[in-house]
């Protein structure tokens, strides 16, 4: 069944509206404007006049750029050009630790030591000054991260600052959109990226001095700019409408799993046969099963007292721990010193393979070998798996077409003939952050094969099982694809 979805990859359009933008397709051209030729010659004029005012130094003459160095087409208005021609690029200096202020002083200023300073919202966060500057930018200035975390942005919102080695300042002193400049360095971040060199990436001035930009008339600039800050804005609208909905669906995700297990989601059928006669038949299979020697025979688990039943449940169901429902083992991992254990045809499952659905593939196979040589156990085609600990604790998942084992930190339930186990699974789907919590305490979670099964399970009618079961896979479609996480 299809169903309506507000996925869509937010960024993946960001960079499509900055791709048209900067080959002139995001607006049309004006024939009235004055083209990027005429603008070139003012820049260049200006440029000549602040080295005669040695308000900026005199530099190499940069490279034509050739044919094949550019990019794609852009409309005769516009020039191709270095982005050297157009700036003027200031490096940052290191100023050496002990001279730095954890507070303002009357003659220091803000330093700015690199993309930490840059929030993710293009804003700038100061938490140290210094008394003695040497490389000063001004109210107005973009300022760039260069080493380490490449590409943050933001446009200096301080009269004046400090700024180190891991940042490089464009001042606008030529007159450009300030803003046109800012996306067209959003858009370059990649090939910035690409250029970084060293253990630590950074980028040098001759990889901002030799960039290809492309440059329009000064009036379409700022029309350019309007444009992707409008788009922009309508996306971050989407992006918020697109979270807001996906909390939602969780929500009543939830709500509907809670209500199931609560037995409020369909009506009880007094036919039905009550989950009391279910457990003697349980407790019969079992015996067998421990006669037969295919079970161990286990210590019986304490009846759950009124303090652990969590939520009251209909007259018919049954409050009974997960370990009188199932058979209950965990896994193993066999010598990784022995290959001939490694590389067979039996799916070996990690817990990262776990999906909290149906289990088909797993990242890892065994021999016969290795089976032999590890306590592994067999998971049937229906089982319903765990994990105990680590940063995939409570990931759930149900056994494929295949047989397949797990490693130790993953837990498998055989259940017993009555217990519908797609029911057994939204049951520990729901009941995640309340399995995680009884797991903390020690220095890593772990939910342990011991405390699974004495967790409390209301049970309900064999019947009723299959009819929640129903009722829930009915309902869940229609709320989207949103992941279940272990918060819930």
């Amino acid at each position: 069944m299809k169903t309506n979805t507000l996925d869509f990859d937010a960024q993946a359009l960001r960079e499509k509206i900055l791709d048209l933008a900067m080959r002139g397709k995001l607006v049309p051209q004006d024939p009235n404007d004055e083209p990027a030729s005429v603008l070139l010659e003012k820049i260049k004029a200006e440029k000549e006049q602040l080295i005669k005012e040695k308000k900026i130094k005199k530099s190499k003459p940069l490279a034509p750029i050739t044919d094949d160095e550019k990019p794609f087409d852009i409309p005769d208005s516009w020039e191709w050009v270095r982005l050297g021609d157009v700036i003027n690029l200031i490096s940052g200096r290191d100023i050496p630790k002990k001279f730095h202020l954890a507070s303002k002083s009357k003659d220091s200023v803000p330093y700015i030591t690199g993309a930490s300073n840059i929030t993710e919202n293009g804003e700038i966060h100061i938490s140290e000054w210094i008394d003695s500057p040497s490389v000063v930018v001004s109210k107005g200035t973009i300022i760039l991260s260069v080493k380490g975390t490449i590409g943050k942005i933001a446009e200096l919102n301080v009269e004046k600052a400090h700024i180190a080695r891991q940042i490089m300042g464009i001042d606008n002193a030529f007159g450009l959109s300030k803003e046109y400049e800012k996306f067209f360095l959003e858009s370059y971040i990649q090939e910035l990226k690409n250029k970084a060199k060293s253990m630590i990436p950074g980028i040098s001035r001759d990889d901002l001095l030799m960039a290809e930009f492309p440059l329009p008339p000064l009036s379409e600039q700022s029309r350019i700019a309007a444009k992707i800050a409008q788009l922009f804005a309508l996306l971050r609208k989407v992006e918020s409408s697109t979270q807001q909905y996906a909390k939602l669906q969780t929500l009543l995700k939830s709500k509907v799993l809670d209500l199931a297990m609560r037995g409020k989601l369909v009506e009880q059928d007094p036919h039905d046969e009550p989950a009391s006669v279910l457990l003697k038949k349980i407790k019969a299979e079992k015996e067998q099963l421990i006669k037969e020697g295919k079970i161990k025979k286990s210590k019986p688990l304490p009846p759950i007292t009124d303090d652990e039943k969590p939520f009251d449940i209909p007259n018919g169901w049954e409050w009974v721990r997960l370990g009188d429902i199932g058979a209950w083992a965990a896994g193993a991992t066999p010598s990784r010193k022995h290959s001939e254990y490694y590389g067979g045809d039996i799916p070996w499952l990690k817990t990262g393979d776990l999906n909290d659905g149906i289990v088909e593939e797993t990242s890892e196979k065994i021999t016969e070998l290795g089976v032999k040589n590890s306590s592994v156990k067999i998971n049937k085609p229906g089982n319903i798996l765990i994990a105990m600990y680590g940063a995939t604790i409570g990931k759930l998942g149900i056994v494929g077409k295949k047989e397949l084992v797990t490693n130790q930190a993953c837990c498998g339930c055989t259940p017993y003939k009555g217990i519908y186990n797609q029911y057994l699974f939204y049951y520990l789907l729901s009941s995640r952050k309340r399995l995680i919590n009884l797991g903390s305490g020690g220095a890593q979670p772990n939910i342990s094969k011991q405390k699974i099964e004495k967790f409390a399970f209301p049970l309900p009618p064999q019947s009723e099982q299959s009819r929640v079961t129903a009722k829930i896979e009915q309902l869940l479609p229609f709320l989207g694809k949103v992941e279940f996480s272990a918060e819930q």
